[in-house]
C-alpha cells in the first residue's frame, strides 16, 4: 500500500505542484486548502506523513501541530513544516511543538520529495527497532499497530496499568481488573491516571482498542465484525457507535477515505 501524504498548503497553485509530484512518484496525495480541513483530514485519513505550511490564515501551522498533537495516535506522524523563511526562534517554536523537519519556499520538487523519503525511511527505521524490541515478537507484532510505542506515555507509575491493557485489550476488562492487576484500588487508579495523563483508564483501554482497529481497517479487508472481535468489542453495533463518537464517521466510512 502506497504511502500517504497530506499536504497542508493554503496557496492553490503551490499545493497542486506537491500533490501532482506526490502522485507522480506513487504516493496517496491529500490536499487541504487551510488547517482546519487539514486537522479533519489527518483524523479521518491518519496520513502517514504531513506536510504543512506556516503562514495561513484563520489557523496556522503551529495551530494545526499543535491540534494534532492533542490525538494519541497522530503523535508519531513525521510533520514537515513549510515556510518562507525560518529563523532560529521559528526552529525552536516548531521543534518545541514536535516538528520533525523544514522546508523554505520556494524549494525545488527533488528537495521536496527527498525531505518526505527521509523523514519516511527514518519512521520506518524506528517501527522496525520497536518491533525487535518487543516482548511479543515478530509473529504477535504482525496485525499489532506500527505505532503502538506512541499510543502510552513513558510513565513508571502506569507502566504495569498500560502493559495489562496491551495484553488484555480484546478481552471484556473494566476498571475493577486493571487495578487488581496493577497492584492498585480503583480509586487510586483513576486518580494516578486522571492526574498523570489527563485521561481515565476506560479512555485507554478505548484508544488501545481502536488503534487497533485503525489498523485491520487500513490493512486488511476483514469484515467490520472481525475488526470489532478483534478489537475487544463483543457488539459490532456498539464497536461503530465508538468507533464514530472518536473519529465523526463509521468504520466503514473511514476505510473508503484511504
Amino acid at each position: 500500500m502506497s504511502a500517504s501524504i497530506l499536504v497542508i498548503e493554503d496557496e492553490d497553485e503551490t499545493r497542486e505542484i506537491f500533490l501532482r509530484c506526490l502522485a507522480f512518484e506513487n504516493f496517496n496525495a491529500i490536499g487541504a486548502k487551510d488547517g482546519e480541513t487539514g486537522i479533519e483530514l489527518a483524523i479521518q485519513q491518519v496520513p502517514d506523513l504531513i506536510v504543512c505550511d506556516i503562514m495561513m490564515p484563520a489557523m496556522d501551522g503551529y495551530g494545526v501541530l499543535t491540534a494534532l498533537r492533542k490525538h494519541e495516535f497522530l503523535l508519531s506522524i513525521p510533520f514537515i513544516f513549510l515556510t518562507a523563511k525560518v529563523t532560529m526562534t521559528d526552529l525552536r517554536q516548531g521543534m518545541a511543538l514536535g516538528a520533525d523537519d523544514y522546508l523554505t519556499k520556494p524549494c525545488t520538487v527533488e528537495q521536496f520529495l527527498s525531505a518526505i523519503a527521509t523523514r519516511l525511511q527514518r519512521s520506518e527505521e524506528i517501527r522496525n527497532s520497536e518491533i525487535k524490541q518487543s516482548p511479543f515478537g515478530s509473529e504477535s507484532t504482525a496485525m499489532r499497530p506500527s505505532r503502538f510505542s506512541s499510543i502510552f506515555p513513558d510513565c513508571p507509575k502506569l507502566l504495569p496499568v498500560f502493559e495489562f491493557i496491551d495484553s488484555h485489550y480484546q478481552q471484556p476488562i473494566n476498571l475493577s481488573d486493571v487495578a487488581r492487576a496493577a497492584g492498585y484500588t480503583p480509586a487510586y487508579l483513576t486518580s494516578l491516571a486522571q492526574s498523570h495523563t489527563g485521561k481515565t483508564v476506560k479512555n485507554w483501554i478505548t484508544e488501545r482498542r481502536m488503534t487497533q482497529a485503525r489498523q485491520m481497517l487500513k490493512n486488511t479487508a476483514h469484515s467490520i465484525k472481525q475488526i470489532a472481535e478483534e478489537s475487544g468489542y463483543g457488539d459490532p453495533g456498539y464497536f461503530t457507535r465508538q468507533f464514530r463518537k472518536l473519529h465523526g464517521m463509521t468504520p466503514k466510512a473511514w476505510r473508503s477515505h484511504l
